[in-house]
């Protein structure tokens, strides 16, 4: 009950102060508001990046073996001109693997190419055409909003079928489901058998809301595969496969089917999602470090802003400190109300900068169409960091205000 009353006490005396020194308090919570802004915003547009990638790259299946001409990855020493010549892969890659693959639940063939939708008046521009085998939708995350996926017989004999993305129905079907209805794409009529549920376009490309998706054989007769770039065989492991035995496996076909000999390098890359996984690890650990070294800065000045105005508070008071002392008040009850002021201004301070992050993520979020958010576990991190400054940005002055001789300080005049 003693230190509950020493605690409120101190708690008044510091809201008093605060009060009575309403432009040193202003300046005060300007410091401190900046560096805890600066470390949480920086934190939580890190986070939210973080979160859209790798929800995006989750997409792409942890189980699933991309075969391309392509290897994931890049940066300055990126060797392209090893690649530049390598065959696209196509369709008959994807068969003939089917066939001897002994480790793949599915292998899916992929092309696409660029185009432009029609229905009567209206138009969806610089879509992208997307042509799978079947098991595509095994192989790849994604949901249907309306209708169904293509039956094996449809997408083998090559249907004029087609599944819709979110932005294209509304684009050519504001008003009515367009199930049903007939779209018009590269100068051939596909009936509409389903639509894509909206995702948004993610991180890494894929972007289903911008999507018409035929069967692979559908798209054939429009496009030759071995005249197009970008083309992917897609093989899922199967249950209790790991990612490694599939790759041997598939190596090894593919340099059969290939004819390479043994000491030629393979003229395909075996791409998984643990490359764009360990990639983002060193990303988002780079990015972390240079938020909390911007940061820091901001803090550090935040936090001698604040050890000054309680060095000038100390300062001011000191016949106040003197006359508490000799009517009784013990250090201890001295040294926690300065702390309490210290912490009492850090802490609004933060909250006036988990403000001001909470604020600019919402704006950035509406005029981005990007999701930034402000975590809980960065909102506590923002209030634990500004009692943590006020703590060790009043403890000096404090004490020098607690360990004063009651004569002395009450001898001092400002």
């Amino acid at each position: 009950m003693l230190i509950f009353n020493q605690l409120s006490e101190s708690f008044k005396f510091a809201v008093h102060a605060l009060k009575n020194n309403g432009l040193r308090t202003f300046l005060s919570l300007l410091g401190i508001t900046i560096g805890i802004f600066a470390i949480i915003f920086i934190y939580s547009v890190v986070d939210s990046f973080e979160k859209n990638i790798r929800s995006s790259v989750n997409q792409l299946g942890d189980n699933v073996l991309y075969i391309q001409k392509w290897p994931f990855g890049g940066g300055g020493d990126f060797k392209w001109w090893k690649y530049l010549n390598r065959p696209e892969p196509i369709p008959e890659d994807a068969e003939k693997l089917s066939k001897r693959s002994k480790k793949a639940e599915h292998i899916v063939f992929v092309f696409a190419t660029k185009a432009t939708a029609s229905f009567r008046n209206n138009k969806a521009e610089n879509i992208d055409l997307l042509g799978g085998t079947y098991g595509y939708a095994q192989v790849w995350n994604f949901t249907l909003a309306e209708g169904r996926y293509f039956t094996e017989s449809e997408s083998k004999s090559g249907k004029p079928y087609c599944i819709i993305g979110a932005d294209v129905a509304q684009a050519l079907f504001p008003n009515k489901s367009p199930l049903g209805e007939r779209i018009k794409v590269k100068g051939r009529k596909l009936n509409v058998i389903g639509v894509f549920g909206k995702t948004g376009k993610s991180l890494v490309g894929q972007n289903y809301d911008e999507m018409v998706h035929v069967p692979s054989a559908f798209l054939q007769k429009i496009l030759n595969p071995k005249n197009t770039q970008g083309n992917a065989v897609m093989a899922k492991a199967k249950e209790g496969v790991s990612l490694d035995e599939l790759k041997d496996e598939i190596r090894g076909h593919m340099r059969a089917l290939h004819r390479l000999k043994p000491k030629i390098e393979d003229d395909f890359s075996l791409n998984e999602i643990s490359m764009l996984s360990q990639s983002l690890d060193s990303l988002f650990t780079a990015l972390g470090l240079a938020g909390t070294f911007i940061g820091s800065f901001s803090i550090l000045v935040g936090g001698f802003g604040i050890a000054n105005i309680m060095f000038v508070s100390v300062k001011e008071r000191t016949t106040e400190i003197g006359i508490q002392k000799a009517l009784g008040a013990k250090s201890r009850f001295i040294l926690i109300q300065f702390l309490t002021e210290s912490i009492i201004l850090c802490a609004i301070g933060g909250v006036l900068g988990l403000g001001l992050v909470f604020v600019l993520t919402y704006v950035i979020a509406q005029a981005l169409d990007f999701e930034i958010f402000l975590s809980v576990s960065n909102a506590l991190l923002g209030i634990g960091l500004s009692v943590t400054i006020g703590i060790i940005s009043g403890f000096i002055p404090a004490y020098i205000g607690s360990k004063m001789q009651p004569v002395v300080a009450i001898q001092s005049r400002q």
